[in-house]
């Protein structure tokens, strides 16, 4: 597969203060204590209910000042889920957006990039333009086909605010089950040491030219959804057999 760029719109909160780790690390599900400054990591941002409120990538910037990334257009209900439960806390969080450069299908590391996806070293994302111009630019299509084929889902596209992360195919990567209490931990854990499957899973298929978003597919005698779609390449949510 060619290694190509294309410009990718996030939102991003910037979380700033003497609690921010604490607060950060007591919010999401990932463990934010332990990180190193320069780190990234991925994380939910989930309801009490155990719903999911946001998919994020957090990355630690200096010892009081974290970058929260996610997908355009999702970042205002993340900052006001976060200032729900921000009492008495030094920390302060403000929403922009910013024009990223996505590299995909890489096989070298690209400088001054941060994991993106599953952190498997074939995306990456640089925070503003790329320095490496022998690089070509690539499609929206190009984007679309390799984030279905990753299986990498999109917050209220491939995964809603009724969706728990069971369904996300994300908890092996963004959730930490060796950390402290959480919003949202009970339903998580609970589904993983049981291992119960969820009602709807999250999965890649491919499907017949045309097919269309929303669109039932029938896979292995069971019955998915169409969340996104690429020509051939398809994420569906499949139901439970």
């Amino acid at each position: 597969m060619t290694t190509f760029w294309v410009p990718l719109q996030r939102d991003v909160i910037t979380v700033h203060g003497a609690d921010a780790r604490t607060y950060l690390h007591s919010q999401l599900s990932q463990d934010i204590a332990s990180m190193r400054v320069g780190e990234t990591r991925q994380s939910l941002l989930l309801q009490p209910t155990g719903k999911i409120c946001g998919i994020l990538r957090v990355t630690c910037l200096d010892s009081e000042t974290f970058l929260l990334d996610c997908d355009s257009g999702t970042g205002e209900a993340v900052v006001v889920r976060l200032n729900r439960f921000k009492i008495r806390v030094k920390a302060e969080l403000s929403l922009g957006q910013e024009t990223w450069t996505a590299v995909r299908n890489v096989i070298t590391p690209v400088g001054g990039a941060i994991p993106a996806w599953k952190g498997d070293g074939s995306a990456w994302d640089v925070r503003g333009d790329l320095s490496d111009t022998s690089i070509p630019q690539g499609t929206q299509d190009d984007y679309e086909t390799a984030r279905i084929c990753s299986s990498w889902p999109v917050m209220n596209i491939d995964v809603t605010e009724s969706s728990i992360p069971a369904e996300s195919g994300l908890t092996d990567i963004a959730v930490s089950f060796s950390k402290g209490c959480y919003p949202g931990q009970e339903l998580v854990e609970r589904m993983d040491s049981r291992s119960a499957v969820a009602p709807r899973q999250l999965r890649y298929t491919t499907v017949e030219q045309g097919t269309l978003v929303g669109q039932e597919v029938r896979v292995e005698e069971r019955i998915g959804v169409v969340t996104s779609v690429c020509g051939e390449h398809a994420l569906i949510l499949m139901r439970r057999a």
